[in-house]
């Protein structure tokens, strides 16, 4: 029988009632292993209520209460986490080390949260004027939600909610229905830390569920994080119901090798920025672009190491790059590089073709590497979500800049040099939210903020961080003028001697 994935509303799994169902496989297999509920607007409405019934009270909690849970929490999926990682390969693909790096990189924010108090003290200003003094606090906004991506099923849901239930507010997540299980499990064990009843529910489903949380009016705030287009319609159409947006965009990430670079290091940095999680990451390096006569030694480095990486199913501890997420997105990947020799470029390594041995009907591709591509190339062009690398070839740094701030996103970029005059002015001049000076992808650890320019992020505020812990609160300024004890009316002895 195959499994059913519910929603967990109020604390507990709930059935779900649409009567429609998405499918969920096993990437390697190509079998439909799951089948996950897909919420009507009425099954959202019901998180909501659940969110909006737990914040009367989780809103006015106490700090010390909120992070006992935190820590009990952090504790739960760090001893968990295995599991957490079993869950994701299954349903995503990637090999389990991956998965337990996503996990890792999720706890971050966990320990993060777990360290509320400090990042929610306010400031006070004293005798400002006679008498008057002026504090400022931050306030939770109430019911917010989560719109995640499939990439990072446990990740990215974990740079979201244990920064917002910490500081105060109540959240509905609507994870991504190609890889449901984790957002549950994730769910599952807040409750067991403690977590109070409808402060964190998950419901599952497609337009109809996002579309419902994007219009509801006990809504505060979306985050979201997926491709330009859905989140350009995410940020409008919350905006316009009133609601505040942090979307996050898709990218197309580059990476500048200078000519005094240590190419091995550039190489494999390349390789594994661009292949790892078998390119299915929004910071994956998807365009190399070699300065001066590098080029060719650098493709050569590139490939032999490419072709070193084994490809098979995530749950086999050999495997270094498991299947893509479908087949449908398999086929949009191979498309890229199938038209890029009629595009111009040079095709170096074609993993179009490429099958596992007794996983044939897994989403399998190959890695691909396209050498002398055009700035008008599709391949270049759009954000294909998958593992094939693009080299261009400028001539100078100057060239290799305007070349990059030239590309409508802005997420994730880095160069690589020796020299530390080269890497500062890259890190001042190029048009990216996040750079790496020979680290080819970028991410901050969970103290500093996650995010980029352009076409890769829509709204004012970068995720987790602090930027996190603004989006998720709103300040409120105080201005207190009390009169002096001593000037207190006749008749009334407070203990304090008259002044005059």
């Amino acid at each position: 029988m195959t499994k059913t994935v519910n929603h967990w509303i109020g604390g507990k799994t709930v059935e779900g009632t649409s009567g429609a169902y998405g499918p969920v496989t096993d990437p390697a297999t190509g079998e439909v292993t799951t089948q996950v509920a897909l919420a009507s607007a009425e099954e959202v409405d019901a998180a909501v209520a659940a969110a909006k019934a737990a914040y009367a009270t989780w809103g006015t909690s106490s700090l010390a209460q909120r992070t006992a849970v935190l820590f009990r929490y952090r504790a739960l999926l760090d001893a968990r986490r295995d599991d957490i990682a079993a869950l994701i390969t299954a349903e995503h693909g990637k090999v389990h080390s991956d998965a337990l790096g996503e996990v890792a990189r999720g706890l971050e924010i966990v320990e993060l949260a777990c360290g509320i108090t400090t990042q929610l003290k306010g400031e006070l200003s004293t005798q400002v004027s006679n008498r008057v003094d002026v504090s400022s606090i931050r306030q939770s906004l109430g019911v917010v939600a989560g719109i995640t991506p499939f990439n990072f099923p446990a990740m990215v849901p974990m740079w979201m909610f244990p920064l917002a239930i910490a500081c105060g507010n109540t959240f509905v997540l609507k994870p991504s229905e190609k890889d449901p299980s984790a957002a549950n499990l994730l769910a599952e064990l807040a409750a067991e830390a403690g977590l109070p009843d409808g402060v964190l529910n998950v419901v599952h489903g497609d337009k109809v569920a996002v579309d419902a949380l994007l219009n509801h009016p006990d809504v505060a705030a979306v985050s979201f994080v997926g491709s330009t287009p859905i989140a350009r319609y995410i940020h409008a159409t919350a905006s316009a119901n009133g609601k505040r947006v942090q979307a996050l965009g898709g990218a197309k990430n580059h990476m500048l090798v200078l000519p005094d670079a240590d190419l091995d290091a550039a190489a494999d940095a390349a390789v594994s920025a661009a292949y790892g999680s078998a390119g299915e990451r929004c910071m994956a390096i998807s365009a190399v672009v070699a300065v001066g006569a590098i080029g060719d030694e650098l493709v050569a480095k590139i490939r032999e190491r490419a072709e070193k990486i084994k490809i098979g199913p995530g749950n086999d501890p050999t495997s270094e790059m498991g299947p893509l997420i479908t087949a449908a997105h398999r086929d949009k990947v191979a498309s890229y590089v199938t038209g890029a020799a009629a595009q111009g470029a040079e095709v170096v390594l074609d993993g179009t073709g490429h099958t596992v041995e007794g996983f044939e009907n897994g989403h399998w591709i190959g890695l691909s590497l396209l050498d002398k591509v055009s700035t008008d190339s599709d391949a270049y062009k759009d954000e294909i979500f998958g593992p094939v690398l693009c080299v261009l070839r400028v001539d100078t740094y100057e060239e290799g800049v305007a070349l990059m701030n030239a590309s409508p996103f802005g997420n994730g970029t880095a160069i690589f040099t020796r020299d530390g005059g080269a890497a500062r002015r890259f890190q001042l001049e190029i048009q990216a939210g996040m750079v790496g000076v020979n680290v080819p992808i970028p991410v901050p650890v969970g103290y500093h903020s996650f995010g980029g320019w352009k076409d890769s992020l829509f709204g004012d505020h970068h995720i987790y961080g602090n930027d996190g812990v603004h989006f998720y609160t709103r300040g409120k300024v105080t201005t207190t003028r009390w009169p002096d004890p001593a000037d207190a009316p006749a008749g009334v002895d407070l203990g304090f001697p008259r002044n005059h």
